[in-house]
């Protein structure tokens, strides 16, 4: 089931739900689209109607953020709960131990991935890891050649929305493995180079600002949450007057 907030359908799931329903693609071979729109990619979605085709056409639409359940809260459209990019390829990865399924790994800085593979192969060490390729390329074509010679049944795609998006879309049919995941900079945080914020933030759904005390430049782009709120107010108030 999903639940429309503003514009983008997000799949009502909890992170366990959306594993489960990934392992489900993986085993029956079939393709699957995972994209975690979080509220900045939603206000993208809202002006980039390619973008919000392509989110709304994926199999898998997770809420990556604590912005998402605020906006859908306000809307009296209720998610079970963030679901974020990160924790669902890690839990993603813990499923696929010991089933003979592989992982690919693509984007990121040179030796980002390989580093990723390194400390997943630790974390889970029955976890077949496929191959790796950093987000650095000219040719799409040979990247996709490169990642099928591997095999993969599972492919992390993290070069960032919309990139990610439309490299997966844009070659879908090429690809040969089951789910294909828009992982955005899960990489760097896999591979020990970016720390998430402490759990108690994460809880208490501060990450965000945890990440702003980190990196203040960052504080243009994190402006646009309240902004996601702003507009989910808005469209609240106009269903209230044509009801």
């Amino acid at each position: 089931m999903r639940n429309e907030i503003l514009s983008v359908g997000f799949d009502n799931v909890t992170l366990d739900e959306a594993v489960e329903t990934a392992m489900g693609y993986i085993e029956r071979g079939e393709k699957c689209r995972v994209v975690t729109p979080n509220a900045e990619i939603g206000l993208d979605c809202l002006k980039n109607e390619q973008l919000r085709k392509l989110v709304n056409e994926s199999e898998l639409v997770l809420p990556d953020g604590v912005g998402v359940v605020h906006a859908a809260r306000i809307l009296d459209r209720p998610l079970k709960g963030k679901v974020p990019g990160i924790e669902f390829g890690e839990k993603l990865c813990d499923r696929l131990q010991n089933t003979g399924k592989s992982l690919f790994l693509f984007g990121s800085k040179p030796g980002v991935a390989e580093a990723a593979a390194a400390k997943l192969k630790e974390k889970y060490p029955g976890l077949l890891i496929a191959g790796t390729l950093n987000g650095y390329f000219s040719d799409e074509k040979a990247v996709v050649d490169t990642i099928n010679a591997a095999e993969p049944d599972v492919l992390f795609v993290c070069l960032g929305c919309p990139k990610q998006e439309l490299f997966m879309e844009r070659w879908r049919e090429e690809l040969t493995c089951s789910v294909m995941a828009g992982l955005g900079g899960s990489l760097d945080v896999l591979s020990g180079n970016l720390q998430r914020a402490p759990k108690a933030f994460r809880d208490l759904g501060l990450e965000w600002f945890y990440r702003l005390l980190k990196e203040p430049k960052r504080i243009k782009r994190m402006a646009r949450l309240p902004l996601y709120l702003i507009y989910a107010e808005r469209e609240k108030r106009k269903g209230k007057k044509h009801a």
